[in-house]
C-alpha cells in the first residue's frame, strides 16, 4: 500500500490535518478493524465457543433483528 498523504497547514504552516485519497483510507480502515477483530477473538480464546450450526443461528437472528 503505497501512502501520499496531502497536509493540510495553518497560517503559520504547521501541519494540522492529512488528507488521503478514500482508496487509502479504506484500506487503512479495514486493516485496523481486522487487527481489532483478531485482538478480540485471541483474548476470548478461553471462552465458550459456538458451534457451525448454533453460529448460523446466531448470525441469522442477527440478520433478522436488523430488518426490524
Amino acid at each position: 500500500m503505497c501512502i501520499n498523504p496531502n497536509y493540510i497547514v495553518d497560517n503559520e504552516n504547521q501541519k494540522i490535518a492529512v488528507q488521503l485519497d478514500i482508496e487509502t483510507y479504506e484500506q487503512i480502515t479495514e486493516t485496523l478493524e481486522n487487527f481489532a477483530l483478531y485482538k478480540l477473538m485471541e483474548e476470548d480464546k478461553d471462552n465458550e465457543t459456538l458451534s457451525l450450526k448454533d453460529a448460523r443461528e446466531y448470525y441469522k437472528s442477527l440478520k433478522q433483528d436488523k430488518a426490524s
